[in-house]
Parts: C-alpha cells; structure tokens; sequence
C-alpha cells in the first residue's frame, strides 16, 4: 500500500515537523520568528541561482513507490472532476484552458530528482511533464507580474511562488511520475513539481496557474510557513 497520509495526519506531522525540524509554526507571523522568517527568506534567495540545476540520480536511486508519502488535504483522496482542464490567466496576453492532451503535445521535460520535505525526509522519484516556463510562453505572461500562484481542488490548496523560482529549468507542470501517468495520490492529472522547493510549495491536483503583479500567500504559508520555501 502506498504511504498516504491524509488531511488529519498531515496537520499534525507537518506541525509537529515544523517544530521540531524548521521552527517555522504559526507563531511566525510576529515577534522573533517574524524576523528569522525574513531573514530565512533573504538567505533562501541569496542562495537560489535560476542557472544551478539539481543533480540528476541515477534509477536505482529510486524510492519505492509505497515508500515515497503521499500527501493530501481533502478527508480522501482528491480525484479529477469530470472535464479538467487547466486554467491559465492573471497578467497574460493569451489567457488559456489546457486539456491533459495539450499539455502532453508540447516538449516533454524528464528529470529524477530528490525530493525535500519540510518534515525532514527525502525521497527519489522521476517526474515528466512541460516546463512552466513554456506554458508561461504560450500564454504570453507578463514580464510585470513577478508571482505566479497556483490552485487545486484538493480543498482548495493553493500557494504562490517567485518567478525566477517558476520559471527554473526544473520547474515542472509534472503529468507522469516514474515512467507511468501521474497517480492519483501524488497529484493526478497535473501538479507542480520542482527541484527548488520544499515538498508544501508543489501543489498537486492542479486546476489555476495564475501570473500575478503582487504577492500572495499559500495554504501553509498563511498558517506560519516560510513563503520562499527553497532548498
């Protein structure tokens, strides 16, 4: 059986983790922790270079699937509504739907990488899909819009992320995962996956891509969490 784990579990390992791996609870919104989460932030950035790309490993670095967690919000496990597309709006010149089959026509991005969880464990997987990047180039997405949010119907989990973090080379719109279709527990039809942030920042069971002018926040990162959230 694959490692699901599902709306109450999540909450109180992913809280439990943020205390005891990063710190970073609700608590961060004032005081101190306010402060060390600016400053995470300025150092998470200082650190991330849009041409640094992630090691590729090799197959037999690969995590079994039943040991690879899975994560979701919704009381069970979030399936795709009939007719799924992809929106893609905000500051762009083009704004667009995607059908699954669209988005499998266009250049298909490869890549097994480690994934990061901000609980403290790590996992091995290879992920396909179009890079964001191409997408954003289809829909002519405007230079003036530095954030890109993106939304789910996993009850409604979003989050929201920096351009250059968006627009790196493993920064994917991810279909597959190890050589097959997405499965339905890591995300299925679509999510994000990317080589540069920690697990909370990949939204899976996608629906909104959204190029924005200003801001915003996340699921997590409205309840405390770094909103940068790089590795």
């Amino acid at each position: 059986m694959p490692n699901i784990i599902t709306r109450r579990q999540l909450v109180a390992a992913v809280a439990t983790g943020a205390v005891l791996v990063t710190g970073k609870t609700a608590r961060a919104q004032s005081g101190f922790l306010r402060w060390m989460g600016r400053w995470n932030e300025r150092v998470d950035r200082a650190l991330f270079g849009s041409d640094r790309l992630a090691a590729e490993l090799s197959p037999a670095e690969t995590t079994l699937a039943e040991d690879f967690p899975s994560y979701f919000i919704s009381d069970t496990m979030p399936l795709a509504p009939a007719g799924w597309v992809l929106k893609v709006g905000g500051l762009v010149a083009r704004p667009a739907t995607f059908s699954l089959e669209q988005l499998q026509q266009m250049t298909r991005t490869d890549m097994r990488v480690r994934h990061h969880c901000v609980e403290g464990w790590s996992a091995v997987a290879a992920w396909h899909g179009v890079r964001l990047r191409d997408v954003a180039e289809v829909v002519g997405a405007d230079p003036r819009a530095p954030y890109v949010e993106f939304r789910s119907f996993d009850a409604g989990y979003w989050s929201s992320w920096d351009r250059a973090s968006a627009w790196h080379k493993q920064t994917l719109l991810a279909y597959g995962m190890n050589g097959a279709a997405l499965y339905p527990d890591h995300g299925a039809p679509l999510r994000v996956y990317s080589a540069v942030k920690l697990g909370y920042k990949m939204v899976k069971y996608l629906t909104e891509v959204n190029f924005l002018a200003e801001r915003t926040g996340g699921y997590w990162e409205d309840q405390g969490y770094e909103w940068f959230g790089g590795i």
